[in-house]
């Protein structure tokens, strides 16, 4: 059943953009770039209709065009010796990265479709894929609603920068960017001049939920930008209910700020949704986390959702078949199904 509270930034009829992005280039486990279509093979789409909503769905993005090879790394610039010890460390930082090139110009692309649906009036809804995708997301966002916040649902912080990622992998990095957290580009063929389209998320406009696997470079992160972050320690504490309602007043005192919400389905505990790349035990359960898309869906601030991490090829049939029925359920509160 469906209630509609009325969305104080959408028109009427009530429109869902749906951003299928089978993408994977932002972490190196096979599958995730299956997890959209799966989604929508699932009828998410009659689902999302089902709750009065129309839907503008033209088939997944298609990313072949896009150059899949990194960058060299850059050189020095023009009075600068190779040997200053600055620009050596930014080269081994960016060395590390896997993949930069295509997932700036991916994520750019998804960005330039998230303004285009919001500015039009809908509520786009973009499937992943890896969590790198949010960097194109919550900048599409951004563009249309430059006083938007994020509330992002997640085991991890994702935060990590060029200079504390052990791993390369830039789907553990979208808010270092989004924040502004990296060094600026040295020069124009830099890797990281490809990533200075990415919009700037003020970091009070920031919130997280779930978070349980946080790496030491992250944590000081996060202390130092005075970051806020709810635990799952504080999800057992408060209860869920009252850690979103702390959480909309620290991202949304007033109520009036749209909303993106970004949700990997890690943040759920692996025996709700055991198909995703970095499962960790201890993390929200099925009903806490619909009670977040659901208290979400109730304040009509909503302009943007992602579903990220959903990974079909990293399970048993029964496994996949339960992630992708939670996935396509979470979508569904977030835009106003009800258990009564």
């Amino acid at each position: 059943m469906s209630t509609a509270p009325s969305n104080k930034f959408l028109p009427s009829p009530k429109t869902v953009a749906i951003l299928g992005c089978p993408f994977s280039g932002g972490q190196s486990k096979f599958g995730v770039d299956k997890g959209p279509i799966h989604l929508v093979e699932a009828g998410l789409i009659d689902q999302i209709e089902g709750l009065g909503w129309r839907v503008v769905f033209d088939g997944h993005h298609q990313f072949e065009d896009i150059p899949a090879h990194p960058l060299a790394p850059s050189p020095p610039p023009n009075g600068i010796s190779s040997n200053d010890s600055a620009v050596t460390t930014l080269d081994a930082s960016l060395a590390k990265l896997k993949n930069p090139l295509f997932v700036a110009r991916v994520c750019e692309s998804v960005a330039d479709a998230v303004q285009a649906h919001a500015e039009s009036g809908q509520l786009p809804v973009t499937l992943g894929g890896d969590h790198s995708l949010a960097m194109g997301t919550i900048s599409g966002t951004l563009r249309a609603y430059d006083q938007a916040c994020v509330i992002w649902i997640d085991a991890h912080a994702d935060i990590n920068t060029i200079e504390s990622t052990d791993s390369g992998n830039i789907h553990g990095m979208p808010l270092s960017f989004l924040l502004g957290l990296n060094p600026p580009a040295p020069n124009p063929d830099s890797i990281l001049a490809k990533y200075e389209w990415v919009s700037r998320l003020p970091s009070e406009r920031l919130v997280y939920i779930g978070l349980r696997d946080i790496e030491k470079g992250e944590k000081d992160i996060l202390k130092k930008h005075n970051i806020k972050a709810f635990s799952m320690h504080e999800v057992d504490r408060y209860g869920i209910g009252k850690v979103v309602e702390m959480a909309l007043d620290h991202v949304n005192p007033q109520r009036d700020r749209p909303i993106h919400l970004s949700f990997d389905v890690d943040a759920l505990d692996p025996s709700v949704a055991p198909s995703t790349g970095t499962p960790v035990r201890g993390g929200l359960t099925f009903r806490e986390g619909h009670y977040i898309c659901e208290a979400i869906h109730e304040t009509g601030l909503l302009v943007a959702l992602d579903l990220m991490e959903v990974n079909p090829a990293l399970a048993d049939a029964e496994s996949v078949r339960q992630t992708v029925t939670v996935g396509c359920s979470l979508v569904r509160s977030a835009l106003g199904e009800t258990l009564l």
